[in-house]
This record gives C-alpha cells, structure tokens and sequence, in this order.
C-alpha cells in the first residue's frame, strides 16, 4: 500500500510537471527583395475627345454606335435644325430687299448700256452702274444662303461642310453614344459648353491614372518602372512606365494624395484593355538581387532598437547574434552580417498536433 501511495504521487507531480517549449528553425536562404509602394487608380485613353455639335437642332440620325471603330471625318451623327423664327423672318427679309435691290440696280444698269454704246455717257459712269448690279447679284446670293443655313442648315454652295453633319475629329473608337434620336442638341460656343454627341479615343495609347500617399510620393522618380495588375484581366501583368507626379497633393479623407500617370508599352496587343479598367501598380522603389535573407519574423529589438536573432547552439539551446540588415520588403529581410547560411535561428515555437477522438469527432 505504501508503495502504491508513493507511486502515486509521482505519477501525479510528473503528470503536472509543464514540458519543455519547443521551437521551430529556419535557415538563411537567397532571394530577390523588392521594396514597392502600390498606387491605386484606373486605365484610360491618353487622349478621349468629346465630339460635340455644332449647330442647335434635334438628332436625325445616328450612325455609329460604342465599340465601333472610326476613321477621322467619318459621320457620326445628322442634326435637324430647328429655326429660330426671329432669324428665320429677318433672313426672308434680307432676301426679299436683296431682290428688290438688284432688280432697282438691273434697270439702271439697262437703261444707261445704250447711252454708253452711243458715246453719250462715260466709261467710268457706265461702270458705276455695273458694279452697282454685280454687288446687288452678290447680295442676293449671300441673303439666300442665310435663309437655307436659318432653314436647314446648310447652303447649296457650302454642301460639303455642312454644319448639320457632326464627324469624327480623331481616328480611333467610339466609347459613348449618350444620345438618342430625337433628342434636343445645344451647339458649342463661347458661352456654352454645347452637347455631347459621342465619346472617342484613341485606344491603342493607354496611360495609367493614379495617387500615392506623401510618406512615398518623395521616392517617386519619373522613368520609375511600373507593373499593372488590372482588376478584370486575372493572371496578367502590364508593364508601365511613370511619366507624370503632380507638384500639387490633394486631400483625401484626411490623408494628402499625390496624382501620378504611366503610359502603359505596346505590348498588351492581344490583351483588349477598355477604357476605365480599375488598377493598382506597384512602383519598385529598391531592389537587391540574389542576397542571403531571412523571414522578418525572426528579427528581434532591444530596448537600443538593435537587430538580433536567436542562433541555435544545442536542442533547444539559443543564443542572441547581433546582425547588420540589408534591404526589407516587409516579409524577408537582407542580412548583411551576423549569420551564415548553415546557422539555424529561433522561430515561432512548434504546433503540436491536436487529437482528434475516434469515431470522427462530435455528432
């Protein structure tokens, strides 16, 4: 019984005896370590014209539609002009005088060509009268073709540039048609903006529109490489090139964004990229090629803020070794000096298997 008693109690004090914390190790590896920033933003047409009209007037027709591509001078749409009965009585006006003027300069002009023939009058007079008749001819043209540009906007003699005609100024796509037949149109001038007919771009030249915060904004140098991961194209990647920073921040929920643009290389030609695709680029600001490395994790501080690790001397037996770091991306670190790659450090301490109960667990 007292053998039984003592046993007992051992069994229990090494039962509740705590073992020993065991942890895992790494070695030093070679790597490639990239310090980035990332900028958030969109894809877009370098250049993206807003076709606008002309003229006042309603949508006769259209002839394009977005996705289809154009060529400069190609039609985009046909305006019906509406006219405005103030002008349109004053122009009937002009030709109605313009006529009486020239029918007044004409029998003049008939009445003295035989006195001129006949010697009674002088050329210089003679010639008043003709003048006086082509000028009158002249007037009447120009007083009919404000009435046909008043009525329909355009002339006999002007048929070809039409104003009633909306083209395309640019080759390349046609991204909107934000009208419809039948719908009201306002023409482009000093004090209005005018209405839109259509959206075109050239789609072959794309730039990346972006912001980077201020803490790296700094490090930004144009001639930066970029690489572009686009939202709706998945396992691709898009070279940049930075061209542009703002010398101005903007603030944006507290924080002061500064704007940057990439133009994108020509070689995403059997990639289709549309115009607006969301983006993030990733701006490699440092990079160290093939060095010895270890995981950040590993990395411990003292109270001087000096770098160490816990180099492995024995099972389970450490010991503090200063280092000298090199470049981090946040996951690796460069080390400089400090270890070797056949030292093996202290990591985060082992996981031990959780048992599960036979039967497959809990019903």
């Amino acid at each position: 019984m007292i053998v039984l008693f003592f046993g007992t109690l051992y069994y229990l004090y090494a039962k509740s005896k705590d073992k020993p914390v065991e942890y895992d190790t790494v070695r030093p590896f070679v790597t490639n370590i990239y310090k980035k920033t990332v900028a958030t933003g969109s894809v877009v047409p370098r250049n993206e014209i807003e076709i606008k009209s002309n003229i006042s007037g309603i949508i006769d027709e259209i002839y394009v539609e977005a996705g289809q591509k154009v060529k400069k001078g190609d039609l985009i749409a046909r305006i019906k002009v509406v006219p405005n009965m103030t002008n349109l009585s004053n122009a009937e006006n002009r030709v109605n005088r313009a006529e009486i003027a020239l029918n007044n300069a004409t029998k003049d002009h008939n009445r003295n060509k035989p006195l001129y023939n006949d010697g009674v009058i002088s050329a210089e007079l003679y010639q008043q009268y003709q003048t006086a008749m082509e000028n009158a001819k002249e007037e009447l043209r120009s007083a009919k073709d404000n009435l046909q540009i008043i009525q329909k906007g355009i002339s006999e003699r002007y048929g070809t540039s039409s104003n009633t005609l909306v083209k395309s100024t640019i080759n390349g796509m046609v991204l909107d048609v934000p009208i419809e037949v039948g719908n009201s149109v306002i023409e482009a001038n000093t004090f209005n903006a005018g209405t839109t007919i259509a959206l075109v771009a050239d789609m072959n030249e794309m730039i990346f529109k972006g912001n980077v915060d201020e803490s790296e904004v700094g490090k930004l140098k144009v001639g930066m490489p970029l690489i572009l991961t686009l939202g709706a194209v998945e396992d691709e990647k898009f070279d940049a090139t930075l061209e542009y920073i703002a010398p101005k921040g903007v603030e944006d929920q507290g924080a002061i964004q500064f704007a940057i643009k990439a133009a994108l290389s020509g070689k995403h030609s059997d990639v289709f990229i549309r115009a607006g695709y969301s983006a993030s680029a990733d701006i490699v600001l440092d990079k160290r090629d093939s060095v010895m490395a270890i995981p950040e994790g590993v990395v411990k501080f003292d109270d001087k803020h000096m770098p160490y690790v816990e180099k492995m001397t024995g099972d389970q037996l450490y010991e503090r070794q200063n280092i000298k770091q090199g470049l981090s991306d946040g996951i690796n670190v460069e080390v400089l000096e400090g270890v070797t790659m056949d030292d093996q450090l202290k990591a985060g301490e082992k996981i031990k298997p959780v048992a599960i109960p036979r039967g497959g667990g809990t019903h």
